[in-house]
């Protein structure tokens, strides 16, 4: 049987808070992810999705308690120290592209400077070659050239967010996290970022893709995990997510259906804040199938965390 690239068992993150109180950030996700796939993590903005991205790295703050595990081959990133995370993990083992670049570029120094930088330390490229280099990794990101000298604080959204593009693929990590690689971007530039990143992936090579974005998930993805309030709802290959059969959770199938292509039609009521999940499911309070069987938390079996899933095909989209 082939080794995952990462294998995670049980993750959950709780932040502890003034007043004793704890937000459940992360609760008990599992799921493990191929060589040679991309598996996007989707959902609403403070599901989790980028705390858990944060667990993976060792970049969590310290009042954050995290169990469970994640293995990268032997080294479980949730134990190991920081010098191991900070020699061997970050860059070299796991790219990072961040969903905040503009806190993971070094203000003082020019978007070439630290692209020559990272390629001598990962990709050991040295001399003459070194700038040609460079400019061959910003183009693999869509960072156009001309903007190499400059600052990060001379670069636009987008264009910071491409410069971080380019730098975690410099050292074509076995793993690629990318958390909201497309945030500040247009429409053509979503898909060449996308497109990049999934050509990332290989026979040893795997892609960690976290994102809002619904298209761009359906464009790259093999398979898609549904986050909602901590937790993994659902996990689906992408081309039943996406196609006929449809999303079995509730939740995962409103998502889809508040697309503009799709109904249309948002899903009522809010999400529960973190600091105050309910006992049972916490989808019940704002879906149309709960009944008291929901006063419990249903467990991921047959691929979506609900004790009544659909089963029925999606309609067709609306022309």
């Amino acid at each position: 049987m082939t080794v995952p690239v990462l294998s995670v068992k049980g993750l959950s993150v709780r932040f502890r808070m003034r007043g004793g109180t704890h937000v459940s950030a992360v609760t008990d996700a599992t799921f493990d992810l191929a060589a040679g796939e991309c598996l996007a993590l989707v959902g609403e903005s403070g599901c989790g999705k980028s705390v858990l991205a944060s667990a993976l790295l060792g970049l969590l703050p310290q009042n954050a308690q995290t169990s469970g595990s994640a293995l990268l081959g032997d080294t479980d990133l949730l134990t190991a120290d920081e010098r191991t995370l900070a020699r061997t993990v970050r860059g070299r083992r796991v790219g990072l592209v961040p969903q905040s670049p503009a806190a993971h570029l070094t203000p003082v120094r020019t978007v070439r400077s630290q692209l020559e930088e990272t390629l001598r330390e990962l990709a050991g490229v040295r001399g003459p070659g070194l700038r040609a280099a460079a400019e061959t990794a910003a183009e693999r990101a869509a960072f156009p050239a001309g903007h190499l000298d400059r600052y990060p604080h001379e670069l636009s959204g987008g264009l910071a967010q491409r410069a971080a593009t380019a730098l975690a693929l410099v050292g074509d990590a076995p793993l690629l996290l990318a958390d909201e690689p497309t945030t500040g971007l247009d429409r053509d530039l979503v898909d060449r970022t996308v497109d990049e990143l999934r050509r990332h992936v290989g026979e040893d090579r795997a892609l960690l893709l976290i994102t809002h974005d619904l298209a761009a998930a359906e464009r790259i993805a093999d398979r898609v995990a549904v986050m909602y309030a901590s937790r993994v709802v659902e996990i689906a290959a992408a081309d039943d997510f996406f196609g006929t059969r449809g999303p079995r959770h509730p939740y995962a199938r409103g998502l889809l259906n508040a697309l503009p292509e799709r109904e249309f039609t948002p899903i009522p009521g809010m999400p529960p804040e973190l600091t105050a999940l309910p006992e049972g499911c916490a989808f019940a309070a704002r879906c149309a199938r709960a009944d008291t069987a929901c006063a419990t938390v249903p467990a991921l079996t047959g691929g979506a965390a609900c004790h009544h899933p659909h089963a029925d095909v999606l309609e067709a989209p609306r022309a």
